[in-house]
């Protein structure tokens, strides 16, 4: 064995067993969110408790309560798992795309499928969002799925302007939040049944990006 050589030494069977019991707890976490979520996504945080879920589910109370500490814990998790996945659904918005007017056209038909197709994702999302307001313990899982949406829509956007030859009047925060109220408001007007609203926020969308990342004369 040479000074060069570097030895690294396997795990142990202990940390081994640590490793899969993490995992399966983490799985055995989102399989119930999942479960959960329709309960959730339909009466929201208020009208929620650990036992209504799990009425309507084919878990226990007894299990939930296992998994999850209270009812705040598998929401958290629950919206988070699925803000997540949303976000990994933009993943190929930039993928062969070398051309503005078709990445702005990507872009606004993505974010208007979603709200429409994952509407109740969106609700309790902004549901939790305001919970967090006065629940101390969702702060930072809020947070971190707001860090997500907005590298996300930010990625997208600087793009966008690199295509254009420009560069956004807004850093990624004020893009976020400039993106931010017309989709919270179209999915409010979705969950009660208006028309329009998918249309309306297209054509909110289109103009908002023409009008942050204008192209260079």
């Amino acid at each position: 064995m040479t000074a060069e050589t570097v030895v690294t030494p396997s795990s142990s069977p202990a940390e081994r067993g640590v490793g899969r019991r993490t995992k399966k707890l983490a799985a055995k976490r989102d399989e119930l969110a999942r479960a959960a979520f329709k309960t959730l996504s339909e009466l929201g945080y208020a009208g929620t408790s650990l036992r209504e879920i799990a009425a309507n589910s084919e878990y226990s109370h007894g299990v939930l309560h296992y998994y999850f500490s209270d009812k705040l814990d598998l929401i958290a998790h629950c919206v988070a798992l699925y803000k997540s996945e949303c976000v990994a659904s933009y993943d190929d918005v930039l993928d062969d795309v070398d051309d503005a007017d078709a990445l702005r056209r990507r872009f606004v038909r993505r974010l208007v499928v979603t709200m429409t197709d994952d509407l109740p994702t969106h609700k309790l999302w902004y549901d939790l969002r305001l919970q967090a307001l006065f629940e101390p313990s969702l702060v930072d899982g809020v947070q971190a799925i707001d860090a997500e949406l907005e590298a996300m829509i930010w990625r997208v956007v600087s793009r966008y302007g690199e295509l254009l030859g420009s560069v956004p009047l807004l850093d990624s925060a004020g893009v976020y939040a400039a993106f931010d109220g017309p989709f919270e408001r179209a999915v409010r007007r979705s969950a009660l049944g208006e028309e329009g609203a998918a249309r309306d926020l297209a054509a909110q969308l289109d103009a908002l990006l023409s009008a942050m990342v204008p192209a260079r004369p």
